[in-house]
């Protein structure tokens, strides 16, 4: 699967990300706006890890951000099962020196409509750590609702902070 996009490119992952990936990932401004399971440092190990556990999805969910032929970011999906079957977590980050050029708000775009054209869904959300207003900003233009606030729910590198939750409902 390819979205060819105005700013870039979303596509599968592929082991010539590797180098890419690890350059735009280990840095301490990406890693303190995203879970634990997301590693800082970002290493050799961390992406090989990702790009083993990316390619053997069965159903495309992940996806990397190209720009000139450079995966510089990730944007994906996770179906959560059980009784939450018609929902998805949705989640992403861009390598810093991509910042503050759209490409982030282009993809959510591209990959909202794509979650809901191609699985069972009724609603993507997404929680935004309350210090990362330019996530809210993304997600605001495209059209998710803030649903509410997750008082001290979430604790990056020592610091416990607010969950801001925005869905997408159709």
């Amino acid at each position: 699967m390819k979205i060819v996009l105005k700013k870039c490119i979303l596509r599968e992952w592929r082991w010539e990300d590797k180098i890419s990936l690890i350059k735009n990932a280990n840095n301490i401004k990406v890693a303190g706006m995203v879970r634990d399971r997301f590693p800082y440092p970002y290493d050799n190990v961390a992406a090989d890890t990702w790009l083993k556990e990316v390619s053997a999805e069965k159903a495309q969910t992940n996806f990397a951000i190209v720009v000139k032929n450079k995966a510089v970011g990730a944007i994906g999906f996770e179906t959560e099962g059980d009784i939450f079957i018609r929902s998805a977590e949705l989640g992403y980050w861009l390598g810093e020196g991509y910042w503050g050029r759209g490409i982030m708000t282009e993809a959510v775009q591209a990959v909202t409509a794509y979650a809901f054209s191609n699985f069972d869904l009724c609603r993507l959300w997404a929680g935004v750590f309350s210090n990362n207003p330019t996530s809210v900003k993304v997600l605001e233009k495209n059209d998710y609702e803030f649903e509410g606030r997750l008082k001290k729910s979430i604790t990056k590198f020592g610091q416990t902070l607010d969950q801001l939750v925005f869905a997408r409902i159709i």
